[in-house]
């Protein structure tokens, strides 16, 4: 399968083959892809895509760490205790717990499971 991917201005032709990825090319990017287009066109992007901002008020539970989300534990209306493991994130081949700051209910769950996160990307919203 081959990707094109858009990032910080510069374009990546990859390709993926048996869990390996190549890269074919590599330039500058003559204008902004449209969203609609490369999500339909590759499901894998659309697991990669960054986490939605906030839509609500409340407060914000942060990834620590960049990785991959592995699991979402916890679901929207869902009532959670300080401590309470929220999300599980995969990095450098090691699970590691997020767990919730503070008492409260799940508002918003702004991460997908296979999302790719940064440090300080917002999860989840309690």
């Amino acid at each position: 399968m081959k990707y094109k991917i858009t990032l910080q201005g510069r374009t990546y032709e990859i390709e993926v083959e048996r869990g390996e990825a190549l890269v074919l090319a590599e330039y500058a990017a003559a204008a902004p892809a449209p969203a609609a287009a490369p999500v339909a066109a590759a499901p894998a992007a659309a697991a990669a895509a960054a986490p939605v901002a906030p839509a609500v008020a409340g407060t914000p539970v942060t990834s620590p760490l960049p990785g991959n989300v592995l699991q979402i534990k916890v679901a929207v209306g869902q009532a959670v205790k300080a401590g309470d493991v929220l999300v599980i994130i995969e990095a450098m081949k090691m699970e590691n717990e997020v767990a919730a700051p503070c008492d409260g209910v799940v508002k918003q769950i702004a991460a997908a499971k296979g999302a790719v996160v940064a440090t300080g990307d917002t999860l989840l919203v309690i």
